[in-house]
């Protein structure tokens, strides 16, 4: 980057406070909020290695046959905790006892042996298919929640971030962005460690100050062109320092799910501090049980166990934060792993990559419940036997697009490139109104603006308009309508409009249009 392109990139100052600050004013809040607090939340939890689904969710129905090919890992059946509502047919292991009261709580659904044709037995390429939503033979270089959110904000990043939406669209806790969250190679949200990483947030890790000479502006520009890399740190931090956590009982120390309940006490605290960015995408490793997946001594505690007690103890917990900060009506999330395990066992007390396997969906929103049946042991099952598809994994994708992000039907195939059927797993009755995602179709958008910005007692509002009636005010920093510039019909264009504050004290004001459903705000300075 030359440093006039760098100059040019740094947001216009006003008074010395940069555009962007003016996002998280209550005036500005106010202004926008209708718009975007139904806006709702998907966190994905990525459990790493390919988890043995038939040592997590059993069906009891089938638990002879099944002893038969796990006789060297499956506990006793009188220790696996049997789902209400299932007849005894379905159970779920001990270890994930808060699993078994979010069933109770109707806050959690299992969707049955979820897979794809043809699986992939390599971690990398079956991670790149489940993140991608693309087939076994088909390379795609964009993610299906990347997609997602190009198909909502089709401008990002240009514009972005914005007085309107100041936030990431989404963000990844730990490791990288990832294919998942990438739209034809742009990364569609951000990455961070945890809410005290500066260089992560604000970019903000020097101590040493730079020296006044050409040596010194030189690191100056370093650092800037630096600080300009993380473009979201203020939202992130200054939600981080707003939001909280409530509940006591995240795993903490050497407990099992400690660092995933870490994770997820960051995404709790940041959709209470207010940011309204849409995913979240958090994981926790170790799947990958090819040796001493149980203990010896008590097949119900082991490896593997404590992977899922940590999954569930942390969900839960999350669950229970939401409640207590008054967002869970907001917040839904899944599970996934990229491929399942082998229905029989090995010798070494562990499971083989293998292919269908059970996903869990929590939250209050949901269907609660279970979604297809249990999977078919055969009993001629060898060493090479995997658990057959019920589900594409890509209906769960369609119905998280359509029921919960509201995606129209007729779109889902420009997110998943090819048409999948539905589940139901989401109420799709409270969705948001179609003119929020109008409006983030906008988001980036100079809908309005003033030149100039500041002024000292005249501006031109300059706006454009789809057309049809279209209403441009201002308003001063408390709320209060200043001046109406224009209420009435319009034809689609752009246009200037005078904008005469001689009389008005300095200070910031609020320029808005709204056109029909959509609107925009934006901030103006009138300058002694």
């Amino acid at each position: 980057m030359k440093r006039r392109q760098f100059i040019q990139s740094v947001p216009v100052a006003i008074g010395g406070m940069s555009v962007t600050s003016y996002a998280s004013t209550p005036m500005l809040s106010a202004l926008t909020s209708a718009l975007y607090d139904t806006d709702r939340v998907l966190v994905i939890v990525q459990m790493s290695g390919g988890n043995d689904g038939l040592n997590m969710v059993f069906p009891l129905d089938q638990y002879d046959t099944l002893l038969s090919h796990r006789s060297n890992l499956l506990m006793a059946q009188d220790k696996i905790l049997s789902l209400s509502g299932t007849n005894g047919k379905t159970g779920i292991h001990p270890a994930m006892n808060r699993f078994n009261e979010l069933w109770d709580e109707k806050k959690l659904s299992i969707v049955q042996s979820v897979g794809y044709p043809s699986f992939s037995f390599s971690h990398f390429r079956a991670t790149d298919i489940w993140m991608s939503a693309s087939d076994s033979k088909e390379f795609l270089n964009s993610g299906w929640a990347g997609r997602y959110l190009n198909y909502e904000y089709p401008n990002y990043p240009v514009g972005f971030p914005n007085p309107t939406l100041p936030d990431p669209l989404a963000i990844r806790i730990g490791g990288s962005v990832g294919l998942g969250l990438q739209n034809m190679g742009v990364n569609m949200g951000i990455s961070i460690n945890n809410t005290n990483d500066l260089l992560n947030l604000t970019g903000s890790i020097y101590k040493d100050q730079a020296t006044s000479d050409f040596k010194g502006k030189e690191l100056l520009y370093v650092r800037e062109v630096q600080r300009q890399t993380d473009k979201f740190g203020d939202s992130v931090s200054a939600g981080a320092m707003k939001g909280k956590n409530l509940s006591t009982l995240y795993p903490t120390g050497s407990a099992p799910g400690a660092s995933l309940s870490n994770a997820l006490k960051i995404v709790a605290k940041l959709i209470s501090g207010g940011l309204k960015t849409r995913i979240y995408w958090v994981s926790t490793g170790g799947f990958d049980t090819h040796s001493n997946q149980v203990s010896t001594t008590d097949k119900t505690t082991g490896n593997h166990a404590n992977l899922l007690k940590g999954v569930s103890d942390s969900i839960h917990a999350f669950l229970d934060d939401c409640k207590l900060l008054g967002v869970e009506d907001r917040v839904a999330g899944m599970t996934f792993s990229e491929f399942g395990r082998r229905i029989k066992t090995n010798a070494s007390i562990g499971t083989d990559h293998g292919g269908g396997q059970p996903m869990f969906l929590f939250g209050k929103k949901i269907v609660p419940g279970l979604v297809g049946k249990n999977p078919t042991i055969d009993p001629a099952a060898t060493v090479n036997s995997n658990i057959p598809m019920q589900y594409d994994f890509r209906s769960v994708y369609a119905s998280i697009l359509q029921d919960w992000f509201c995606v129209p039907k007729d779109d889902l195939e420009n997110v998943l490139l090819k048409n999948f059927q539905a589940l139901p797993l989401f109420d799709p009755s409270g969705c948001i109104p179609t003119d929020v995602h109008d409006q983030n179709n906008k988001a980036g958008e100079n809908l309005i603006y003033a030149y100039p910005n500041p002024f000292t007692t005249t501006t031109k509002i300059k706006i454009e308009t789809k057309g049809d009636h279209t209403s441009v005010q201002i308003f001063n920093n408390e709320g209060i309508l200043v001046k109406t510039l224009y209420d009435g019909i319009l034809e689609a264009g752009k246009y200037d409009l005078p904008c005469d504050l001689e009389d008005a004290p300095a200070g910031t004001y609020y320029a808005r249009i709204q056109n029909g459903k959509l609107q925009q705000v934006k901030p103006i300075m009138k300058m002694r």
